[in-house]
């Protein structure tokens, strides 16, 4: 009766034993990593709202990241998915109830409310709410609408022109082209839209605070084409990208497939478990060479996502068996640091601000 719980918190304090153990390893440049706001303030906030995005500019986060969809008159607005009932109290708007479909996304299946079939004046009428009411508090359900991405540009311009006054570097911008392909397949391509709005606020040149992302290739490659502003290729730990079947994450993160991301994209930004996958029980393992071997074809790394509830975090990080309780988010985000990583995405930018500082100092 003794044994087994000595054993577990024993297990428990080794968790992720391996990473810190480990040296801090240089960032592809040098510089500190990068915090990216996920969706903003996430797990402060109902994500992609105005409200999140300056929360998580009020926390220290070096840029945010608003993921793209399109209105049905070709506006860029910030949402998860283009599928909308989780995100907002479409489903309580009686005047859409018809708008309902199920539409094939991406090779699945989707029932729902869907940004393509609605104006953005339509839009506008609905309000955002938390997607993991599970999880975090839904005080904030109702208060917020839906934004669009020259809104969100507006924020920024307001916010950097105060810092640049008090001589301090501008917050970025991370946008993220959901589901490009499906979207081209509907007549609403991103890239036009996307390109314009940047320039119109002044994103020009390869210095400019912001990185383009998208889980798809063919994408990234037709930004590049027209436009050098940085890209990045997000990974997943399993499938690959909608517009190429025949290719896995699994080989592009390979040596000769990150030499080949390299001639269209500035990064990756992997999922986390690419970078440090997780064992037994939950408990971080060793880290695989994805960051050296990523830093070797001149490429940064920015993987994704970290939590602080304990649902998300490994074994020894959690707090407690309650999932929506929080645990030891800087103990994991250090571990992931010390990989040499250049940046990483959050949904609570004071932690991982805090963590990336800490691990600085060291």
């Amino acid at each position: 009766m003794i044994r087994w719980p000595l054993a577990l918190v024993a297990l428990m304090l080794s968790a992720g034993c391996a990473a810190d153990d480990m040296t801090v390893q240089p960032t592809l440049d040098g510089q500190p990593p990068i915090v990216i706001a996920h969706r903003g303030a996430s797990g402060e906030r109902p994500e992609h709202t105005i409200a999140a995005y300056r929360l998580a500019i009020d926390q220290g986060a070096d840029f945010i990241e608003p993921d793209l969809v399109l209105t049905r008159d070709g506006v860029l607005v910030a949402r998860h998915e283009n599928e909308i009932s989780e995100t907002t109290d479409v489903a309580d708007h009686p005047e859409f109830a018809a708008r309902k479909a199920t539409k094939t996304i991406d090779g699945t299946q989707v029932t729902g409310w869907f940004t393509e079939d609605f104006t953005l004046a339509e839009l506008k009428t609905l309000r955002a709410r938390e997607r993991l009411p599970k999880l975090r508090s839904t005080e904030y359900d109702g208060r917020f609408d839906i934004p669009t991405f020259e809104e969100i540009l507006t924020l920024l311009a307001e916010v950097n022109a105060e810092r640049k006054e008090e001589k301090k570097s501008p917050v970025g911008v991370y946008p993220e082209t959901k589901h490009p392909s499906y979207f081209v397949s509907i007549g609403l391509p991103h890239e036009a839209p996307l390109l314009a709005m940047l320039d119109r606020f002044g994103y020009r040149g390869r210095a400019a605070p912001v990185f383009i992302q998208s889980f798809e290739v063919g994408n990234l490659m037709d930004l590049r084409a027209k436009s050098d502003l940085p890209l990045i290729q997000l990974m997943d730990a399993e499938g690959g990208p909608a517009d190429r079947p025949d290719t896995s994450y699994a080989a592009m993160a390979s040596p000769a497939g990150l030499k080949m991301v390299a001639g269209y994209a500035d990064g990756i930004g992997p999922n986390k478990a690419m970078v440090i996958p997780r064992g037994a029980l939950g408990r971080l393992g060793d880290p695989t060479r994805l960051v050296r071997d990523s830093h070797a074809a001149g490429l940064k790394v920015h993987p994704w996502t970290f939590r602080r509830e304990n649902y998300f975090l490994p074994l020894g990080d959690k707090g407690g068996v309650n999932p929506a309780g929080h645990g030891d988010l800087a103990s994991e985000i250090t571990a992931y640091l010390k990989t040499g990583i250049d940046g990483l995405f959050s949904d609570n930018s004071r932690e991982a601000v805090a963590a990336v500082r800490k691990t600085g100092e060291r």
